[in-house]
């Protein structure tokens, strides 16, 4: 591995030798205060850390790609940006619910710990509209995009505050429910809505084995969300429409046309 100052690693992804991956060089962009590149099966944290990429088991069914996951399993579905062609998600597309636990408990913390609540912040959320403020974490600028997300959505027309206000969380250290695997609230990094007008896959009742997709979300919500680099959980199968979370290195690879 080539040894490069920090100031001189942020401008690089792959580090020397290796062959450059638009997954991984957009993942190692979207943090950049925690990783410092990749290095053959290797992703590089700055305090030297190194987690594989790659687990080397093959033809993972999706509830594995769910429960153990590795770092490349988390671009396994593509994020759907915008929603000028929203659609309903085809079974099992949930882009986003992949996620490999390490990874994010390195860069934000274990709660169980106490080590999130330590780079939490109050963030006012839509304070002209009554909503407050929400606690959310600092690192990876995720306080700072949330922000500009409140900011941006004091603009839209006023019948529009019941959606936003009140939220319905922010940090709780929990897991999912029904499995083992911390949610993104107990890193501090998503954000859910009014649950008044939230639709949860689990609430709803399959028809012949197949999930009803719905939503009550305006969609000039979600789309304020996303510019700001949080993905929408009403574009999984598994929909949580009043859900969003923080996940840049999803959101820069639907610009770029990823996979092309």
């Amino acid at each position: 591995m080539r040894t490069l100052a920090p100031v001189a690693l942020a401008a690089f992804a792959c580090v020397a030798p290796c062959a450059a991956n638009p997954a991984l060089d957009a993942l190692v962009a979207a943090y950049p205060d925690h990783l410092a590149g990749y290095e053959s099966n290797d992703l590089i944290f700055r305090d030297g850390t190194r987690l594989p990429i790659d687990d080397g088991v093959k033809g993972k069914s999706f509830e594995q790609l769910l429960d153990a996951p590795d770092i490349k399993d988390q671009f396994a579905i593509p994020y759907p940006l915008g929603t000028a062609n929203l659609r309903q998600p085809a079974f099992n597309e949930d882009p986003g619910r992949i996620r490999n636990q390490a990874m994010f408990v390195k860069m934000y913390g274990d709660c169980r710990k106490g080590e999130v609540k330590a780079q939490m912040k109050a963030v006012p959320w839509l304070p002209s509209r009554g909503g407050g403020t929400v606690m959310v974490t600092t690192a990876n600028g995720v306080a700072d995009q949330l922000a500009k997300v409140s900011r941006d959505l004091e603009q839209l027309p006023k019948e529009m505050t019941q959606y936003m206000v009140p939220s319905s969380g922010t940090f709780n250290c929990r897991v999912i429910a029904g499995t083992k695997r911390l949610s993104v609230h107990a890193y501090g990094a998503a954000i859910d809505l009014n649950a008044k007008f939230g639709d949860y896959w689990q609430w709803s009742k399959p028809k012949g084995g197949t999930l009803a997709w719905k939503n009550r979300i305006p969609l000039e919500i979600v789309e304020v969300f996303e510019r700001h680099g949080f993905i929408w959980g009403g574009k999984w199968y598994h929909y949580d429409s009043f859900h969003f979370e923080y996940r840049p290195e999803l959101i820069a690879l639907a610009r770029q046309g990823w996979p092309k």
